[in-house]
């Protein structure tokens, strides 16, 4: 990879009016790497993106791609391709002509336009298709239209902005392997925004959660999902369990938090302050305790409701205080299937628990 960013963002911020939408993004991507903006609705991700394609102009802050500042350069100008939600294709061009508008902005030579397209069109599998109108596709193809006109001009970034949100379940999964595969192999600089976790999760190399105009934790999907930073970052990714109390005591690195389920534990550094905190724990880590078998923490519930997933069950848990929890039973491990109204044991281990304190930052 190049010592130098292909693309980043230093302190950048957006507001409209009095509303503050982007509130001092920082952010570094390296060449060939794939990031995914990940968030809620509203929470200033697409703002971000339109700012770095130059469709949107930052309040304050820079932009810079391999060093040079380009947040006041005209969107044609900032070596950068876009993929949009609505494809946007020319209703009124054919496929080759969709795909070579980029070219001729550019003023380049029609014998090389022409070689291009058929390149690129070839690379994403629609050479077959250059003749036909938007009108004439699937959304799978127009999507690899719109891909192609992004990728023809050979940017150093690429833009894509929820680009399968229009796609039925089947066809996006397979087109985000298909993507993942050709943009490593093309060692495309990708900035991708998205609501879905599992895409982005399955897609990046580093994804930054976003919320309310701020990046909250930006990591590798496993650091994301195993150590989030914030409350926020744990409940956004997977599934997440919170049991609320407070900080009772601390001894040799672990915490423990009295709950109105018991006596809880979770990893912690140092002492902490007594005060009100959740213990955090994933639903696939929880295990179905039998009578006098041991575990960190234990909790005893009645199960509301189950699912059935073949090699698993989904069991949601009611805890005294009426409060609800899920937890993902491996059947092996089980050997039955817990019945809605039984009262039941799970436990799990202190390591797979982590405190957030009462602003919702990670006690480390």
């Amino acid at each position: 990879m190049s010592q130098l960013a292909d693309l980043k963002l230093v302190d950048i911020t957006k507001s409209y009016g009095a509303a503050a939408v982007v509130k001092g993004i920082s952010l570094s991507v390296a060449a060939g790497e794939f990031i995914s903006l990940l968030g809620p609705s509203g929470c200033g991700k697409t703002t971000t993106l339109t700012m770095i394609a130059g469709f949107e102009t930052p309040s304050s802050g820079e932009i810079l791609v391999r060093g040079k500042r380009i947040d006041q350069l005209a969107p044609e100008k900032r070596d950068a391709g876009m993929v949009f939600q609505s494809y946007a294709l020319f209703p009124h061009m054919n496929v080759a002509e969709n795909i070579a508008f980029g070219l001729k902005m550019r003023r380049c030579p029609q014998a090389q336009i022409g070689k291009r397209v058929q390149e690129v069109a070839e690379l994403v599998r629609i050479g077959h298709l250059l003749e036909r109108q938007p009108r004439e596709l699937s959304g799978g193809q127009q999507q690899r239209v719109a891909l192609a006109r992004a990728l023809v001009i050979e940017p150093t970034l690429l833009l894509l902005d929820e680009p399968f949100g229009a796609l039925d379940r089947k066809l996006r999964e397979d087109l985000q392997i298909e993507l993942k595969t050709l943009l490593k192999r093309l060692g495309m600089t990708t900035i991708f925004v998205t609501h879905d976790q599992d895409e982005a999760l399955s897609m990046s190399d580093r994804v930054a959660v976003m919320n309310g105009g701020v990046i909250e934790q930006i990591a590798t999907p496993k650091v994301l999902y195993d150590q989030p930073a914030t409350r926020f970052v744990a409940d956004f990714i997977g599934k997440a369990n919170f049991i609320g109390g407070r900080v009772a005591g601390w001894s040799a690195g672990r915490a423990t938090l009295q709950t109105s389920a018991g006596t809880l534990s979770a990893p912690a550094a140092s002492a902490l302050a007594e005060g009100q905190a959740e213990c955090f724990v994933r639903p696939e880590n929880m295990r179905l305790l039998a009578d006098g078998e041991s575990a960190d923490n234990r909790v005893e519930a009645v199960v509301v409701e189950t699912a059935y997933f073949g090699d698993r069950e989904r069991v949601v848990l009611e805890l005294a205080d009426r409060s609800r929890i899920l937890a993902l039973l491996e059947r092996r491990a089980t050997g039955v299937s817990p019945t809605v109204g039984a009262r039941l044991t799970v436990g799990w281990n202190c390591q797979d628990s982590i405190l957030f304190d009462a602003a919702g930052r990670r006690v480390a």
